[in-house]
Order: C-alpha cells, then sequence, then structure tokens
C-alpha cells in the first residue's frame, strides 16, 4: 500500500488553478460555477496560465460537482445563460478540496504533472445531496441545462477540454448517487467512445463510479491505491 501523502506535503508541489463564474439566469437567479480546474507541479506552470488550455494534460479526470474549492482572487465573471454555450475560460489560484488532494496523490504515484478535472455539473455546491435538488429544481424550473458542460450547447468547450496525451485516461469519479443518473447519462452519451476511460465501477452497476472521497480514512487509501493499481497495471 502507498504511503498517503499528508496535504501539507502535496501543497509543496502542486498547485491549483479554476475557471469561476455566475450565471445570471433569465428567472433572475445567479448561481456560482466552476467550469474547469487544472492541476499542476508548480515547476511546469506556464506564463500566461491560460497556456494551461492549450497543453495535453496526463489524465482528465471527471466528477460530479466543483464543491468547496474556492478562488484565491477577485473573480467577477457574470454571464447570462445564453452566453454558457461558449464560455471564455481564464484561470485564477484556487483553494484546493480534499477531493484534489486525492488526485494529487494519483498524480505522485503515477509521475503526472498536469491533470484537468471536469465536472457533471458546474454548479458549486459542496453538499451533495443539495446539489442534486438544485441541478434537478433549476432545470425543471427553467429548462436551463448549460450549467453541464456535457449539454449539446458546450461539445466545442468540451472537446477541448478532453485533450490529453497519447495513451492518457479519462478517469469516471463521480460518485454512485441514482440522483447524478440524468448527468451521468448525459456525459456518457458524449464519452462513451473515449479511449481509455476508466474508473472505479461500484459492483453490480454499469455507469456508478466511486468517488475519491469515501467517509473512512481507510476506503481513503484503498481508492488511491486501487486506482492507481488500475492506471499503471
Amino acid at each position: 500500500m502507498f504511503e498517503f501523502l499528508p496535504a501539507e506535503r502535496l501543497k509543496k508541489k502542486f498547485e491549483v488553478f479554476g475557471h469561476f463564474y455566475t450565471i445570471d439566469l433569465r428567472s433572475g437567479e445567479r448561481i456560482d460555477c466552476r467550469s474547469v480546474l487544472e492541476i499542476v507541479t508548480k515547476k511546469d506552470r506556464p506564463s500566461p496560465l491560460d497556456l494551461l488550455f492549450e497543453q495535453p494534460v496526463d489524465a482528465v479526470f471527471i466528477m460530479m460537482n466543483p464543491g468547496s474549492s474556492l478562488p484565491l482572487e477577485e473573480v467577477n465573471n457574470l454571464i447570462s445563460g445564453e452566453q454558457a454555450g461558449g464560455l471564455c475560460a481564464s484561470l485564477v489560484l484556487t483553494k484546493p478540496d480534499t477531493t484534489q488532494y486525492q488526485v494529487m496523490r494519483i498524480m505522485q504515484y503515477c509521475g503526472w504533472s498536469h491533470v484537468r478535472v471536469l465536472n457533471l455539473s458546474d454548479l458549486r455546491n459542496p453538499k451533495g445531496g443539495k446539489f442534486v435538488s438544485q441541478y434537478r429544481d433549476i432545470e425543471e424550473r427553467t429548462g436551463f441545462t448549460a450549467h453541464s458542460l456535457f449539454s449539446d450547447e458546450r461539445k466545442n468547450e468540451l472537446l477541448r477540454h478532453l485533450n490529453r496525451k497519447s495513451q492518457s485516461p479519462v478517469v469516471c469519479a463521480w460518485g454512485v448517487s441514482p440522483g447524478l443518473d440524468p448527468l451521468i447519462e448525459r456525459c456518457l452519451s458524449k464519452v462513451s467512445g473515449t479511449q481509455g476511460r476508466i474508473g472505479l465501477l461500484k459492483p453490480h452497476t454499469e455507469n456508478k463510479y466511486f468517488h475519491p472521497l469515501p467517509t473512512l480514512q481507510r476506503a481513503k487509501m484503498e481508492w488511491v491505491n486501487n486506482m492507481v493499481a488500475q492506471i499503471n497495471p
């Protein structure tokens, strides 16, 4: 079993950058979002930062939603719902959450320098149950689906973000909640034919992949070990 590297050690090696924005819906609501997250070794950080978008990554992770990560700089990116299909992303330094430290552990043991994290939905809500209720409510009430990178309106953006090195994986890690089914189906309709799609599949399911951050500490360690074993059999 690999050493479970502490966050303080990981922060010395890796930096995290994200694109944050707020959508102004026709209903008058404003929803806070994050479209993409870039995790990169400090020595490989380019200047300007947006060059990260042009670089093929070592892996793409697809998770549920952005969780609790926060921008460490002031962000004022307000767009209308109609503009969500043509996002022009700009990156800011981001405070990582515990899920992203799990990804850094994978990067450390696989020798990776740059990983991109995408989500089934861009909605920033750290509570999984509340997130499911939120996205369902927004879609049912307003018909707005472009909070998801896997919506038809954002297909060109998705194509850019899936750019990765030859033989590099797309790691499915969005969790096992049945409330995610519509988002999972939307995602798989876009990436089902993608080469190198992997993940820790829940037994007796076809599309439920274990999230990097289970409740128990031992389970967190097992997720890292099992994921590394799948990447490097």
